[in-house]
């Protein structure tokens, strides 16, 4: 108890203008659904004194590779050192098939993120440079902002890491355009982060998976305000796992009336 009870009072420090984080363990129930082991981060500020609720206290102050999460601030990273000029900068296939059909064939920047095609962002990560990248996450003050690999791509095989808790104070800033780039470089990520929306709501996010671990994260947009969001979970089906990150952090969602409840 005294360990959960010093990740609440950590996370209230980093989050300053929150209230006291709640568990929710009454959550558990969703995981339970789905057969899954994870945590979930939600901070809701469609209130004035917006309640940060947490499942798996402990896990979400772990850190993660953070896998396809990284295109967020990646493509930050990527229009701001000049790797990629603006959304509609073509790159070619190069004729590599892979296990993924949607990335096997030319994309942009948006394409890119919806798809999460991975061998774009190498070529950004190549152009951009390890000591630049460094540089940039330690401003973004992103997880452990360590940008080495023994091989394969840092944010996916390598060292960087985050915790849920640390990913829901960088979709803060970004949605507050806080960040250290351009407020246009910042606008045109939102936009490409969008999924769906209704006439009163816009859900951002974007999915991530390396292997054991994988993510969901962005933030729904009301009128009143935005309710952020950060899920990862246990993988051990691998791929037969991955609809259930979407799927335990949209029932939540609709549990606190955060997404519709389809009819």
């Amino acid at each position: 108890m005294r360990i959960q009870s010093l990740l609440f009072l950590l996370f209230t420090i980093a989050f300053p203008l929150c209230g006291a984080a709640q568990d929710r363990s009454d959550w558990g129930t969703f995981f339970d659904k789905f057969n899954a082991k994870g945590t979930i981060v939600v901070v809701d500020e469609r209130n004035k004194n917006y309640p940060v609720w947490v499942y798996g206290q402990e896990r979400a102050a772990k850190r993660f590779s953070p896998a396809s999460t990284f295109k967020i601030p990646h493509t930050l990273l990527a229009l701001d050192s000049g790797a990629v000029s603006d959304e509609f900068q073509v790159f070619e296939w190069d004729g590599v098939e892979r296990g993924f059909s949607d990335h096997n064939r030319d994309q942009n920047l948006r394409s890119a993120m919806r798809v999460s095609a991975l061998w774009v962002y190498e070529q950004f990560a190549k152009k951009i440079g390890e000591e630049a990248a460094r540089r940039y996450l330690e401003q973004l003050d992103y997880g452990n902002a360590d940008p080495t690999s023994r091989e394969g791509a840092y944010w996916v095989d390598g060292n960087l890491a985050i915790s849920a808790y640390e990913q829901i104070s960088f979709l803060q800033r970004l949605y507050r355009n806080e960040l250290p780039f351009k407020i246009e470089h910042q606008r045109l990520v939102k936009d490409i982060m969008i999924v769906e929306a209704g006439r009163e709501w816009i859900l951002r996010a974007k999915t991530g998976w390396e292997g054991q671990i994988g993510w969901w994260i962005g933030w729904v947009e009301w009128p009143t305000g935005p309710v952020f969001f950060a899920l990862n979970i246990d993988t051990p089906n691998r791929m037969g796992d991955l609809a259930k990150r979407e799927q335990i952090a949209r029932a939540i969602l609709q549990s606190i009336d955060a997404l519709p409840t389809p009819q």
